[in-house]
């Protein structure tokens, strides 16, 4: 495929949904406006079986890229995986896994993301995984590679600097992972690293060891972490993931549960609606129609226009014709379904709270679902209990 040098696109490649580029947007647009044509990847570590949405902020860019004509690199960390990833952790993780088990869990990522990206037909992606290098190199070559950093540079991270005021200890496994990261750059001799604003460490790490080995430039581009103002990540969190792969229903109903202030972020990073329409949304007034259209149009997104049209009919269905109170009483997820609902203050006996299970009196208004004994609440889904108690879980 011939490289596209349109002015305009470029610039919207540049722009939208990017946080920086080192070392500098201006020398990167001179290139693409050249028609030189790039190679550039993404990595994904396989710590979860399930890709969610703030994973589309990436895919999406990759989309752009590769519409462009440059050659695009799906990179499953398969063995950056094995070392543990640090950032954005206030502790060492308690589980390293292994090689088989990452393996595993990419099985089905190339599925969930050609929802996005292509990996058939004109300029495809290419899928890689860096655990077939990383996992070959001899004790030496780990030492070259280590000899181009520092114990001063690697323990400058934020979160290792919070950890040792916290006198928490840093993993020396974990430690190394920036070098295993920078190490795909040369292993791949790329000329771009795409990845989260939060990997601006590793990336650079990757951009110094490229320079160091092979005397070579290497741009990275940092994109914005999909996130609402409190700087909470929208898509991923302990007990509740907003997958690419839920189900329509569900999908819809997730979005819908979250703040009003994660509208313009998801507008903005994850659709093409104009920047200037965006700017122009009226949160006060409209926040629920705006909601319903971004869910409208990343249901569409992932699993058809038919699915979403249903999936909206059965939310305001079940929403907004019911009579479902405003201010809705919000249970943190802890414990059994009859500790959730004795907890909702319908009920005030274990038995009682059995009772309701086993009489099909609970629902789950976001899969219109009856929830029995064996069942677990679902965070950011509304349950209604009995014939007048309704409760969100938080």
């Amino acid at each position: 495929m011939k490289v596209i040098t349109d002015e305009k696109k470029i610039d919207e490649l540049l722009t939208r949904g990017v946080d920086k580029i080192y070392p500098s947007k201006e020398s990167l647009k001179q290139i693409l406006l050249s028609g030189k044509k790039l190679k550039l990847y993404q990595g994904f570590d396989p710590t979860s079986n399930k890709l969610h949405i703030g994973h589309m902020v990436g895919l999406r860019k990759h989309r752009q890229w590769q519409d462009l004509g440059h050659e695009v690199i799906f990179l499953i960390g398969d063995g950056t995986g094995e070392a543990g990833d640090p950032t954005g952790k206030k502790k060492t993780r308690e589980k390293f896994f292994t090689s088989e088990e990452l393996r595993a869990n990419a099985k089905d990522y190339l599925t969930q993301a050609k929802k996005i990206v292509h990996f058939h037909g004109n300029n495809p992606i290419k899928v890689m995984y860096n655990g077939d290098w990383l996992n070959k190199l001899t004790k030496t070559e780990i030492l070259n590679i280590a000899q181009h950093f520092s114990v001063q540079q690697l323990i400058e991270r934020d979160m290792f600097q919070e950890r040792l005021k916290e006198g928490v200890s840093i993993n020396l496994r974990e430690f190394l992972y920036p070098l295993l990261q920078a190490y795909d750059s040369v292993a791949m001799d790329v000329n771009l690293e795409l990845g989260g604003s939060d990997q601006t460490f590793n990336m650079l790490a990757g951009r110094a060891l490229m320079k160091a080995m092979k005397g070579k430039e290497k741009f990275v581009m940092t994109t914005p972490l999909l996130s609402d103002s409190k700087g909470i990540k929208i898509g991923k969190s302990e007990d509740n993931v907003i997958g690419l792969t839920d189900e329509p229903n569900d999908l819809f109903g997730k979005i819908m549960a979250l703040g009003d202030d994660a509208i313009i972020p998801m507008f903005t990073l994850l659709t093409d609606v104009p920047d200037e329409e965006i700017r122009n949304f009226n949160l006060k007034k409209n926040a629920m129609n705006l909601k319903k259209r971004i869910a409208f149009i990343l249901v569409t997104t992932l699993h058809g226009e038919k699915e979403a049209k249903e999936a909206e009919k059965s939310f305001t269905n079940t929403f907004q014709k019911g009579e479902i109170p405003q201010d809705i009483k919000e249970i943190i997820l802890k414990g059994r379904p009859i500790d959730i609902i004795i907890a909702s203050g319908v009920v005030k006996t274990t038995s009682a709270a059995r009772r309701l299970l086993g009489d099909g009196a609970v629902t789950d208004l976001i899969n219109n679902k009856k929830i029995i004994l064996k069942d677990e609440f679902v965070s950011g889904h509304v349950y209604k209990i009995g014939k007048h108690g309704f409760i969100r879980i938080k």
